[in-house]
């Protein structure tokens, strides 16, 4: 690939669209959660007529010399659905081009960025403008071609990230060759650095079924493992006083080899070149399938990359109990004849290693990143436990829409032969039911966004069950005096009374099912009433199946009039770099008034 080559995909016709497609997205994720207030507008002199159900709104920059003017219908929960084409941007007179960098240096006062945090910023825009240029660039394939695709050609063709951050494929950090390398929409496979680690400085944890000499055994092979013992002989080592870890390629280059050189010199950690299989990125872009043999481990790799609020390192002192966490966390899903009967699984993280630097850990803090350079864990795969003619996708396909404006959850629903609602149905029984019982049963709340949740498809492709995962970094229980392990605790919050509810009205309702029911209802295939409709009902045949949890259910009112808008892009304008304290998530909440609850028109006899 020449120079040339590696910016092939930046051409001035994908960069207008991907700046159009982005300031769509900016427009209406601000105004959502009331950063911006769009006024009803006239329409731009020459603009057709707006589709039916469609108005012009007008927002205006801070110095009021810049109007953007657009064709929209606010649809339930304060969606704003716009309509890229009709967006126009204008000084006076003078019409000018979309540019996302150019909206937010207009809005920067009205959406509360610091000087700090601007620039940063402004750079994770230009980031996510490349990213969806770099898949412009690549040959189309319809959502319907796409619908029935395998689970890894589904995972790297995912164009959109998060639903709700604007800025949401920041990656900083990687060069343009690495982004053609690592970026899991590039599709390229990888083959993971292995490092040995002295096991003065290193640890290892694992779950109660697993050890460490049978998971590098099952992971590396013999083959390999003798080389890695011949490298270490060579330098007069042995391979029996190390621990292995795994890492990312370009954590290797640009972190371990620079900021750790003292303990390479000094042989604490020993370079031992590429493991034998090929990995591929998935959307969390520091965790890898394996494509070799898809039976193994995905491995989650410690990348001190800047993405979407977070440095993506892995602290070595917080892998130490992560297996017990998901241990806890599978026996009570397995002992809950609920949780059971929805086919519900995690994909267990069965093992951790990780390396702590001294040095830099007697000079920082636990919120460092020098803390979390050198770390790894493997999560289980969930393609052993699959069911004959039953396959896997990422729940964020659910949200996907190709460049024609196809629906893959329309598209699903099609080749299902299903009524709509049937098949909305089976997914949220699959879906929702599990995450609410899992609050009402046992405190417990997960982050169950489109990229931590796996579909299983069955034969009619309708989901039969779900998989979830990224367990042990994002589930909390909610309660003071419920029971815990001892090394699982740390999953334990205090989180106000008031604000419990919303690990359901936020993450799944408001961040998740208002945008799968707008791309439902811009399909053509289920209006927004009977949506929310299908909504309400499972969560009311949920609650009359559990009887005996009727006093939570008054007490955490799913059908209330209104509950607490969260917002998360508030949340990276206020500190892109370390957005919340996962200790304590609730108290970096930025709550903005109340949004009106879809589900409260539909509740069991009113």
């Amino acid at each position: 690939m020449t120079a040339f080559d590696f910016v092939a995909h930046l051409t001035p016709a994908h960069w207008a669209r991907a700046n159009r497609l982005l300031v769509r997205k900016a427009l209406a994720e601000f105004a959502h959660e009331r950063l911006l207030d769009p006024v009803p507008a006239d329409a731009p002199a020459g603009a057709d007529a707006p589709a039916d159900g469609l108005s012009w709104y007008a927002v205006t920059s801070d110095d009021a010399a810049v109007t953007y003017r657009f064709a929209a219908r606010v649809r339930t929960l304060a969606h704003w659905q716009i309509d890229a084409r009709s967006i126009v941007r204008h000084r006076g007179d003078d019409e000018l081009p979309l540019d996302a960098v150019d909206l937010i240096v207009e809005l920067r006062d009205t959406l509360g960025l610091s000087d700090r945090v601007l620039p940063v910023y402004l750079e994770e825009i230009t980031s996510t403008l490349a990213g969806t240029a770099y898949k412009l660039d690549r040959p189309p394939v319809t959502a319907k071609e796409l619908a029935g695709a395998d689970f890894q050609t589904i995972e790297t063709s995912m164009t959109e990230g998060h639903p709700c951050f604007v800025a949401n494929n920041g990656r900083l950090g990687f060069g343009i060759d690495e982004y053609h390398r690592y970026a899991p929409e590039a599709a390229r496979p990888v083959r993971l650095v292995w490092l040995a680690a002295h096991r003065d400085h290193a640890a290892f944890s694992s779950a109660a079924d697993i050890d460490y000499e049978t998971l590098v055994h099952g992971e590396l092979g013999a083959e390999t493992l003798s080389r890695f013992a011949d490298v270490m002989a060579g330098l007069g080592l042995d391979l029996a006083d190390y621990l292995l870890i795994p890492v990312h390629p370009w954590q290797w280059r640009h972190k371990i080899s620079v900021t750790f050189a003292g303990e390479v010199a000094q042989r604490r950690l020993v370079h031992l070149g590429p493991g034998p299989d090929e990995h591929l990125a998935q959307q969390s872009i520091r965790t890898f399938f394996n494509l070799t043999e898809p039976g193994r481990h995905y491995v989650k790799t410690a990348l001190s990359v800047l993405n979407m609020g977070f440095m993506r390192g892995l602290s070595a002192a917080y892998m130490a109990g992560t297996p017990a966490i998901n241990d806890w966390l599978a026996d009570l899903i397995a002992g809950d004849e609920v949780l059971a009967a929805t086919g519900v699984t995690v994909i267990r993280e069965r093992a951790a290693v990780g390396y702590r630097h001294r040095q830099y850990e007697a000079a920082t803090d636990r919120y460092s990143p020098y803390r979390k350079m050198l770390a790894a864990l493997w999560r289980e795969s969930p393609v052993p436990g699959l069911a004959p003619g039953r396959r896997l996708a990422t729940m964020a396909a659910l949200l996907h829409v190709d460049r024609d404006g196809g629906s893959l959850a329309a598209a699903l629903v099609d080749r299902s032969g299903l009524a709509p609602e049937a098949w909305l149905r089976r997914y949220l029984d699959a879906y929702l039911t599990p995450l609410l019982h899992a609050f009402y049963a046992h405190d417990l709340a997960f982050m169950p966004h489109g990229e931590n949740v796996i579909l299983v498809l069955d034969e009619r492709d309708t989901v039969e069950r779900v998989i979830l995962k990224d367990i042990a970094e994002e589930i909390v229980v909610m309660s003071a005096d419920r029971p815990l392990p001892p090394e699982v605790e740390r999953i334990r919050a205090d989180v106000p009374e008031e604000m419990k509810l919303l690990s359901i009205f936020t993450d799944v309702v408001d961040c998740f099912l208002r945008h799968l029911g707008a791309v439902l209802a811009e399909a053509g295939t289920l209006p927004e009433d009977a949506f929310w409709r299908t909504v309400a009902a499972c969560v009311a045949d949920y609650l009359a199946g559990v009887p005996h949890l009727a006093e939570r259910a008054r007490r955490y009112d799913l059908f209330a009039p209104e509950f607490a808008l969260s917002c998360l892009n508030r949340l990276q304008l206020r500190d892109n770099q370390q957005m919340v304290d996962l200790a304590d998530p609730s108290a970096a909440l930025q709550l903005v008034g109340t949004l009106p609850n879809p589900l409260a028109p539909y509740a069991p006899g009113r």
